[in-house]
Parts: C-alpha cells; sequence; structure tokens
C-alpha cells in the first residue's frame, strides 16, 4: 500500500489482519462503531477518496465482497434486511477519506417504524459527533 496516507485508518487495517475476508481488489471489516449488529465495511485496497474514484474492476470486486459478506452476515447473524450505504465527501458525512461502503443488517423491530430505511436508522440508534 505504498504511497498512502500514514494515518488512514483503513490503509492500516491490511497491515493489522482483523479481516471477515477479502478479495484481490477489496477487504471486509467489522465497523468499530456499528449501529446493529454486524455492521460491516467494504474498503477497496488501494486507497482512494470516493466512489466515483474507483475502477470498473475495483466496483466489481467491491461488490462480489459485498455480496459474499453479506452470505456471513446472514450466517452469524440472521439479519431481516440490509442498507447499504456509502458517504463521498465531507458535505455528505464522510469522515475518512477512504472509499468504504456500510452494510448494515437490520433487524424488525431495530427502530419503531423503518420506513424511510436510512433515514430512521441514524438518528435514533447513533449520535455520531466524530
Amino acid at each position: 500500500m505504498g504511497g498512502v496516507p500514514v494515518d488512514c485508518i483503513f490503509c492500516s487495517y491490511l497491515e493489522k489482519g482483523s479481516l471477515i475476508t477479502e478479495n484481490e481488489g477489496a477487504f471486509a471489516i467489522y465497523d468499530n462503531f456499528p449501529v446493529t449488529k454486524g455492521h460491516a465495511l467494504i474498503i477497496p485496497k488501494r486507497h482512494f477518496s470516493g466512489y466515483f474514484d474507483a475502477t470498473s474492476e475495483e466496483v466489481i470486486s467491491l461488490d462480489r465482497l459485498l455480496r459474499e459478506v453479506k452470505k456471513v452476515i446472514d450466517e452469524k447473524y440472521h439479519p431481516d434486511g440490509y442498507n447499504i450505504g456509502i458517504n463521498v465527501g465531507k458535505a455528505a458525512g464522510q469522515t475518512i477519506f477512504h472509499l468504504h461502503i456500510h452494510l448494515i443488517p437490520r433487524y424488525a423491530g431495530d427502530v419503531e417504524n423503518p420506513r424511510g430505511g436510512i433515514r430512521k436508522l441514524m438518528k435514533p440508534l447513533v449520535e455520531y459527533d466524530g
């Protein structure tokens, strides 16, 4: 991962090896600040900031890993649904400027009324000042 910022928390995960799984272009970890049990992050191995900077090959790699991690979460946690989210840019709430895709398992009853998806999930379950 030569040439990446020394302070990138996601780049350092590859060195530590605490991964759910990986493929040639991406790796997956559980989120350190999960909004639900099983909340995972799918992260490209190459350091870059946003989804629109990904190559076509990286997008394919990320998608394949997203589907693989869903199977792992299905077997381990048995969620009733999922939210998938990507923040691109500071104005969109991105705080770590290494692309990462949130795979958030959802469970019946985790919020009173799940209609609206992620709009209902974030405020009731996570107060994020980061």
